[in-house]
C-alpha cells in the first residue's frame, strides 16, 4: 500500500469510539453465527490434509511470489490458514490500482470468519516492483492484528512481493 491508501477502521484513541468499535464487532459475530444456524453452513468442513504448509514467509512466497510479482496492479490477497498453518483458502480481496490498493479489515476477515479459519496471512504485490513496506502499509498491519485480536484470528504475517523480492512484516518486526 502506499500513502494514497486509506483505511475505513482509524483505531480509536477514545474510550468510547473503541467501545462502539467493540459493539459492532460483537453484533457482526452474532449475525454471523445466526446465519450459520439458519442456513446450515458447516463451520468444521472437511479438509484435505495435503495443503500446502506455511512455516516461514519463504513459503508464501514460494506459494504466490511468480504470479503477484508480475502483476500490473497491486492486490492484496489473504491466505486463509488451520490451526496446523495449512491453506485452507486463498481469497483475492482488493485489486487496486498501479499505486494503491484500498483495504477495509472487514474485508480482509470475512474470508477467515465464514471459513473458521483460526489464522491468516495477509499478501499483497507492489507493481513497482520494490517490496519495501510504506507507512500505510506497517499502520494497516497493525490495524489488522488489533482486530484479529478481537475477533480471535491471529494475524501471522503480511508478507509484500515485489519482483525485486519480498518483505516479511513480522521478520521485519513491524508489528
Amino acid at each position: 500500500m502506499t500513502t494514497a491508501t486509506q483505511l475505513a477502521l482509524i483505531p480509536s484513541t477514545d474510550d468510547d469510539e473503541r467501545q462502539a468499535l467493540l459493539d459492532a464487532l460483537r453484533r457482526n459475530l452474532q449475525l454471523l453465527g445466526e446465519i450459520a444456524i439458519r442456513y446450515e453452513v458447516e463451520t468444521r468442513p472437511e479438509r484435505p490434509e495435503d495443503m500446502p504448509i506455511i512455516y516461514r514467509p519463504e513459503t508464501v512466497n514460494d506459494l504466490l511470489g511468480e504470479e503477484m510479482s508480475r502483476l500490473a496492479q497491486e492486490q492484496v490477497r489473504v491466505l486463509l490458514l488451520d490451526r496446523k498453518n495449512r491453506v485452507v483458502g486463498q481469497r483475492t480481496i482488493y485489486q487496486g490500482n498501479g499505486y494503491a490498493a484500498l483495504v477495509r479489515p472487514a474485508e480482509v476477515f470475512r474470508p477467515a470468519i465464514v471459513e473458521a479459519a483460526p489464522h491468516i496471512v495477509l499478501v499483497h504485490n507492489h507493481p513497482s516492483g520494490d517490496p519495501e513496506p510504506s507507512g500505510d502499509d506497517i499502520k494497516l498491519t497493525k490495524t489488522l492484528a488489533e482486530v484479529g485480536e478481537l475477533l480471535g484470528i491471529e494475524l501471522l504475517d503480511h508478507v509484500v512481493i515485489g519482483s525485486d523480492g519480498w518483505v516479511s512484516h513480522k521478520e521485519q518486526g513491524l508489528f
